[in-house]
């Protein structure tokens, strides 16, 4: 088959969405697929990668975006008529002025030839964003009547976007290499807790959602032997850096606290290795959880989640992997009981060892091939 992945941001950004087509992609053309990344402007040339549209930076739900102009549709006719392409896989929700410009003209060009499937991958962070979403929903009616499939990454997203769009999208996770994360962890160089202590990572965008922020107050209201005891590494980089930094000084945790900075995604896994407890403290906003499948598929000692929808639904609802994060106490006390539990490590961390091979790629990647009437 020759497949489009057809994303309305930059395919170079390496967010979570991006992170879904690329290695959705990569099983693709593993698979013996034609596969070629429809987006707007892009600089990449180790995949097939069309820049069809120029964009601008915007905010939403929490995120920092680029969104397309108007994108002419005559061109985008003619690109089409060229390529031919069997599936055209539209990640939404998604912009009236690019990717549903790309599906009308698709039906236009190519009538019933071509299959068209969106992939359904947010859940809002609050009123605005929902009722925004909504209001798109309501645009993009036409449009959605011309695909003839819809997944979406999780149950809550699901219903999600029954409420927004409209649409009975079946569930499909995000998928996640997990033997190439395992295997680049194996390959790592290893950097163990200094003086015998239990390394605790974060990594993440340093915004308010992603709970960088609560994760040093709860470091904050650990009593002081628990705190001895922890070395908590903070990767990421982002508008917080500064605030946090400030924070974990009127504090006193500068002997327990680094900041890690930016992590490039061929460290990710070795990150994630060194980690005893690897904690995701998101406050919302997420409708999956893509850092925490990376973290168990690298095998990180116990993973902990914010306990908010889109996590809960990879990590399960077992009551020692997740806590609500602006709860200050609940999220110490859960560091606690980790930090002096080794036994209770070890079990969840057999189980996050089998949960996380429901998110492996070759797994995800068969339905979604389903979903394509392969």
């Amino acid at each position: 088959m020759k497949v489009a992945l057809v994303l309305d941001d930059s395919i170079d950004r390496p967010d979570g969405v991006q992170q879904y087509v690329l290695t959705l992609g990569a099983f693709l053309e593993r698979a013996g697929h034609e596969v070629h990344y429809v987006c707007s402007d892009a600089s990449r040339s180790d995949v097939t990668v069309h820049s069809l549209a120029r964009n601008v930076g915007v905010t939403f739900n929490g995120n920092g975006l680029r969104m397309p102009l108007p994108t002419s549709r005559a061109m985008l006719r003619e690109f089409l008529a060229r390529e031919r392409y069997d599936v055209i896989h539209v990640q939404t929700p998604h912009s009236p002025l690019f990717a549903a410009r790309v599906v009308d003209e698709a039906r236009r060009v190519q009538g019933d030839a071509v299959r068209i499937v969106g992939t359904f991958h947010i859940l809002p962070d609050g009123a605005v964003s929902e009722y925004g979403t909504r209001l798109l929903g309501r645009w993009l009616r036409r449009n959605l009547a011309r695909f003839d499939a819809f997944c979406a990454v999780s149950p809550p997203a699901h219903d999600f976007a029954a409420r927004a769009f409209g649409i009975t999208p079946q569930v499909i996770p995000c998928p996640v290499d997990v033997t190439r994360f395992a295997r680049e962890a194996a390959d790592a160089v290893r950097w163990p807790g200094a003086d015998g202590r239990l390394v605790v990572a974060f990594l993440g965008r340093l915004v308010e959602r992603k709970g960088a922020v609560e994760l040093v107050r709860a470091l904050a209201g650990l009593d002081p032997s628990v705190l001895a005891r922890l070395e908590v590494r903070i990767g990421g980089k982002g508008p917080l850096l500064d605030q946090l930094r400030e924070s974990v000084a009127k504090h006193g945790l500068g002997d327990a606290v680094s900041f890690a900075g930016f992590v490039a995604e061929e460290d990710k896994a070795g990150f994630y290795a060194d980690a005893d407890i690897a904690v995701f403290p998101a406050t919302g906003g997420e409708s999956f959880g893509i850092v925490l499948v990376e973290a168990m598929a690298s095998g990180a000692g116990v993973v902990l989640a914010g306990a908010n929808p889109g996590y809960l639904s990879v990590i399960g609802d077992g009551p020692h992997v997740s806590v609500d994060a602006r709860d200050t106490r609940a999220f110490a006390e859960a560091l606690t009981l980790l930090a002096q539990a080794p036994d209770l490590r070890a079990e969840l961390h057999a189980e996050q060892a089998e949960r996380v091979q429901r998110f492996d790629v070759e797994t995800v990647g068969a339905q979604v091939l389903a979903l394509y009437g392969a």
